[in-house]
């Protein structure tokens, strides 16, 4: 008795551990959408070709209508011998369609069957995600024009650098995420061509319109080679990248969000919603929920760096190998869309301690850079000759453990005698802040315009949709 599934050539089944190495149906039947979409657009095309007859297009089309119930009501049974969605549904559908069911996989493969499938899957994907995206980006605005002018440390090399906004810093991850939607935008465009009649490699000789199908599933135009066609999982690979880059910017983002909640900083609270205690330690409130996003961007980016390492030993064409594209970018994808969740609603939970942050932003001497701007602008000073002239005042401060704004004209004048009592005019965190007035600077009105300019760009965005 031959295989039921690939008929006379194989005369018996395969071995228990064949099967399980082989079989897919537990990650890939998430697929079933875009496979059934897939074989709609098939069988049309198929018909209107006069490749299949009308009644048994019909037919087809139909039975597909009635796998798609079943599955939807959960009612399918998924089965592991079938290996995979594709001979999942064909299958199904000879049940309820009988022998004309055959007929969909005229002038195609299996090959080219998973690789629209799994194109249509990421793309519907990467359109959730950047929806996702801006919704964060809608977030982080409003909070920062709500904190435009609120005084925080900014930081480089995690010392206390110079006087920033909070409405500037949280700006800054949206124009991060600015450019990873411009990146899934990217991968979007260029993944949006149909494989669907490559057939196994080589083409077909039946008289198929590539260009229908491709129509009819809302790609641009068909793939132009079929053995590219068929191999090709470089759209997977963009797509992993550009997760992998806006991960890599949500776990910045929770870092910081780990350190700032910090007693020793202070600066944000959470509330119960995004954090949890301890079952030891009853006055802990741990941030968990930046903490698993800060971790979950290791997962999505360990699946990019799975799939290169799957993809650059194969030769032209499909190969089994590819099989194990689907997992990691299933998972990334869904690790990413829960972090942007994540991160969404912290970032509308958070309340930030303006007083802590303003007392933190004046410490460390995070003035010292406005006082060598102020010897250049006023004494015409030479940068380096301010530079030098601010060490020794901050060292004289430091010396006495007090503020640059608590020393005296005398006390700057032994070092500079042409300081003059204006300087002071120059030392205050909110003074260093507002004259920040360069593009792309901190001042309070740059914040506010830049966030009110992203609020109403999110907002048409979102009216379009």
């Amino acid at each position: 008795m031959s295989n039921q599934m690939w008929g006379g050539r194989f005369l018996s089944g395969p071995d228990a551990i064949m099967e399980d190495i082989n079989a897919s149906i537990e990650f890939d039947k998430a697929l079933w959408r875009q496979d059934i979409a897939g074989s709609r657009a098939h069988v049309a095309m198929l018909a209107k070709q006069g490749i299949v007859e009308a009644a048994d297009a019909t037919a087809i089309a139909k039975g597909l209508d009635s796998v798609e119930a079943e599955i939807e009501s959960g009612s399918f049974t998924f089965s592991r011998a079938l290996e995979d969605i594709h001979m999942n549904v064909e299958s199904r559908l000879a049940e309820i369609v009988g022998p004309a069911a055959g007929r969909l996989h005229t002038a195609r493969s299996r090959n080219d069957q998973v690789a629209t499938d799994m194109r249509l899957w990421v793309r519907d994907t990467l359109d959730a995600l950047d929806l996702q995206m801006a919704d964060l980006q809608s977030a982080l605005a409003e909070k920062a024009l709500e904190f435009a002018g609120a005084v925080m440390p900014g930081f480089t090399h995690l010392q206390s650098a110079q006087p920033v906004t909070f409405g500037h810093h949280l700006m800054a991850y949206v124009e991060m995420l600015g450019r990873d939607r411009g990146r899934v935008k990217d991968a979007r465009k260029r993944m949006n061509e149909n494989p669907l009649g490559a057939a196994a490699l080589a083409g077909t000789s039946f008289p198929i319109n590539r260009h229908m199908t491709a129509e009819l599933l809302g790609f641009d135009r068909p793939t132009a080679n079929s053995l590219d066609s068929v191999s090709d999982r470089d759209f997977a690979l963009e797509a992993l990248s550009a997760a992998s880059i806006c991960a890599m910017h949500l776990s910045r983002f929770a870092e910081e969000i780990v350190i700032w909640t910090t007693p020793q900083f202070g600066l944000v609270a959470l509330s119960d919603k995004f954090t949890t205690g301890s079952s030891i330690m009853p006055q802990k409130r741990n941030p968990d929920a930046a903490e698993l996003v800060r971790a979950k961007s290791g997962r999505i980016i360990g699946s990019l760096t799975a799939l290169l390492i799957v993809m650059k030993g194969l030769p032209l064409t499909y190969a089994k190998d590819m099989q194990e594209d689907k997992e990691g970018t299933f998972d990334a994808l869904h690790s990413l869309s829960l972090c942007l969740a994540a991160m969404s609603g912290m970032v509308r939970d958070m309340t930030p301690d303006t007083k802590a942050m303003k007392k933190a932003a004046g410490s460390g001497y995070a003035t010292a850079t406005d006082l060598a701007d102020w010897l250049v602008r006023t004494l015409k000073m030479p940068f380096r000759n301010a530079h030098h002239v601010t060490g020794r005042i901050v060292g004289l401060a430091s010396e006495k453990k007090i503020g640059l704004e608590k020393l005296t004209l005398e006390e700057m004048q032994s070092v500079e005698p042409k300081i003059t009592v204006d300087v002071f005019a120059v030392l205050g965190v909110d003074k260093s802040v507002k004259s920040r007035t360069s593009f792309g600077g901190t001042a309070p009105a740059n914040v506010r315009r830049e966030a009110k300019r992203w609020i109403a760009k999110l907002a048409r965005e979102k009216r379009s949709c």
